[in-house]
């Protein structure tokens, strides 16, 4: 079902500053992500390259950086801490630790908790990250990704502990399933601890699976959501084809993933309305598909990547409008999960009305989910 945004808030520029999660955090409703900074990166800039989107990002009023640990295997963190050391107080730094790739460790003895949530990769993975970025804190820390092998309790309480000390002063998380992020928040609240204030995670009009169960929970639990992979690596851009992709090098991240994506012909489908929409507004299909993704339920600030400052330019510009309700309808339309692509319970809400009741008020913040869904019964 498209959200009706007929009455939804016009952003126009970066610095029309918006809440995250249940904080007082004040962040741009677009973030710039570090992960192209550093030419170790497969995908990352040079250190020039990276201050010139640093800037022109800052200069239009933006405030919001993420970075992580493991980024260009540490250039990220060093390269933002750089550019902020002279206006600190004027930026949000969100990083990242629990992901540490084996090329981090080249040279070592292997160590088991180089990464992972516990808490000595908490403390040595932070205590690394402030070096690097020159900071005595960070604005956000996220868990870079739930690794099912730390007890909850033992993840929220370290967290806990670095906010209390100082060198944190939010946590949130970043790839994890519904269940625990729901357990971890519920136990942090009853217990007095910190808890996440945002969720980061997969979401573009390729894939939707955000909207099952985790919207839903940060509905809940009013966490903010700051989705990645917007663009789905660049296939929504439009500067794919059908035949550009069939000689694509598939040895790298960017490279197999687009060659996946183009496997399934409802993903050039859903291309197609993008790219008719944009031709249709006089807009790129990067823009429209930002704006999509800003405009649903839940959405704080979707993470822009960016190579050159040409790009940064012309994701920005996707603040400057707003799709109409027909146009995000025909988005969600083309672009809606259907048969198995919907799991069970989620196949039978369209039933509910007709088992318990029609024409009762539902909250506003589950309507995306429970009236969407017809391909099951209740029994």
């Amino acid at each position: 079902m498209a959200q009706d945004t007929s009455s939804a808030k016009i952003i126009k520029a970066l610095d029309d500053y918006v809440l995250l999660g249940r904080s007082g955090l004040r962040v741009s409703p677009l973030c710039l992500g570090a992960g192209t900074f550093g030419a170790q990166s497969e995908i990352g800039s040079d250190k020039e390259e990276s201050k010139k989107i640093f800037d022109f990002y800052y200069e239009k009023g933006g405030n919001f950086f993420d970075t992580a640990n493991n980024y260009g295997s540490g250039e990220s963190e060093r390269f933002l801490g750089d550019y902020v050391s002279d206006k600190r107080s004027d930026v949000v730094i969100a990083t990242k630790y629990s992901v540490n790739p084996t090329s981090m460790q080249e040279g070592k003895r292997f160590n088991p908790n180089f990464g992972g949530n516990h808490r000595k990769s908490l403390v040595e993975n932070l205590n690394e990250s402030l070096k690097r970025l020159n900071m005595s804190y960070v604005d956000i820390l996220y868990i870079h990704a739930f690794e099912y092998r730390t007890p909850i309790e033992e993840i929220m309480r370290s967290l806990d502990d670095v906010v209390r000390s100082g060198k944190v002063l939010y946590v949130a998380i970043s790839n994890i399933p519904s269940w625990a992020l729901t357990r971890a928040n519920t136990m942090a609240e009853l217990r007095g601890w910190s808890p996440f204030i945002g969720l980061q995670t997969r979401y573009n009009l390729l894939d939707r699976s955000l909207e099952f169960d985790l919207q839903p929970a940060c509905a809940e639990l009013d966490l903010g959501i700051l989705p990645w992979g917007i663009t789905a690596e660049g296939f929504l851009t439009g500067k794919y084809t059908r035949e550009s992709t069939a000689n694509l090098k598939t040895n790298n991240y960017r490279g197999s993933s687009v060659a996946s994506h183009a496997k399934e012909e409802k993903n050039w489908e859903i291309l197609d309305e993008v790219i008719a929409i944009s031709k249709e507004i006089g807009r790129t299909p990067a823009q429209i598909v930002t704006n999509w993704t800003r405009q649903k339920p839940g959405i704080t600030s979707p993470i822009l990547g960016a190579r050159t400052i040409t790009q940064l330019e012309e994701n920005l510009k996707s603040l400057e409008f707003n799709l109409t309700p027909e146009q995000m309808k025909r988005l969600d339309d083309v672009s809606n999960p259907t048969g198995r692509e919907v799991p069970f319970p989620h196949s039978m809400t369209s039933a509910i009305d007709k088992y318990i009741g029609k024409n009762i008020q539902l909250p506003n913040k589950f309507e995306s989910v429970a009236t969407k869904y017809s391909f099951g019964r209740l029994h």
